[in-house]
C-alpha cells in the first residue's frame, strides 16, 4: 500500500511524546521547531528533557502512562524502549482517532518520520514506506550534497519577490511564468554569483 506524503502544519497544537529516554528525545527537537506544544509522559528523563520542562518549552508529566495523558493531542509518538508500552499507546491512540507513531515498529505506526533535507523553509521529505531506512539515509545524504545551505537565502528571496509581484498585480496566477523563470537553476546561479559579489564587497 502506498503512503500518501504531507507536510502538517503543527503550530500550537499538542503532540505527547511517551518516553523520557534517548529515542524521545531525538524526535522532540523537531517538534518544538515546527510549533508544536509537546507534552512527554515519564516516570523519568533525560537532563535535555528537564531541563526544557524547567524552561518552559514543554510539558513534563512524571508517570506511567495512562490513556488519558492523551487528552487534546493531535498526534502522539511511542517512544519508550518497551514494545509492549509503545504497542498500549498505539491502541489508545487509534481508539480515540489519533495518528501514532512507534518508533521503529512499522506494524504500529499510522505515519512515519522522512529522511529530511531541510534548507530553510525548503524541505524534501524521503520515504520507502518503511522497507529500508538505510536508503532514505542514502538518499539524503546526497540530497543534502545536491542542495547546499544557499538554498535557504534564495527561497526567502524567491518568496519575497512572489509576494511583492502578487501585490503589484493583484492576482496570484499573474506572473506565473516570471516567477518560474526565476525558480529555474541559471537564476539559482545568478543569484549566487550576487551573493557572493556582496560579501566581496562587503570584506574589502
Amino acid at each position: 500500500m502506498s503512503l500518501f506524503p504531507l507536510f502538517v502544519k503543527l503550530h500550537g497544537r499538542l503532540v505527547v511524546v511517551i518516553g523520557g529516554g534517548n529515542i524521545a528525545q531525538a524526535k522532540i527537537p523537531g517538534l518544538l521547531a515546527a510549533g508544536a506544544r509537546v507534552r512527554v509522559i515519564a516516570p523519568d528523563v533525560l537532563e535535555e528533557i528537564s531541563s526544557a520542562a524547567l524552561q518552559g518549552s514543554l510539558e513534563w508529566r512524571p508517570k506511567l502512562f495512562a490513556v488519558d495523558d492523551l487528552d487534546g493531542a493531535h498526534l502522539v509518538i511511542a517512544a519508550t524502549s518497551s514494545s509492549e508500552v509503545n504497542k498500549s499507546v498505539f491502541r489508545a491512540s487509534e481508539s480515540r482517532g489519533l495518528w501514532c507513531n512507534a518508533v521503529d515498529d512499522p506494524q504500529h505506526c499510522h505515519f512515519y518520520y522522512g529522511a529530511v533535507v531541510q534548507r530553510g523553509d525548503l524541505q524534501i521529505a524521503i520515504s520507502t514506506n518503511g522497507k529500508s531506512p538505510a536508503l532514505a539515509q542514502r538518499l539524503r545524504q546526497e540530497l543534502e550534497s545536491q542542495f547546499g545551505p544557499d538554498y535557504a537565502p534564495w527561497l526567502e528571496w524567491l518568496g519575497v519577490t512572489r509576494d511583492l509581484l502578487r501585490a503589484e498585480n493583484g492576482d496570484a496566477h499573474s506572473g506565473k511564468a516570471l516567477l518560474h523563470h526565476l525558480a529555474s537553476r541559471p537564476q539559482f546561479e545568478n543569484f549566487l554569483r550576487g551573493t557572493r559579489r556582496a560579501s566581496e564587497q562587503g570584506a574589502a
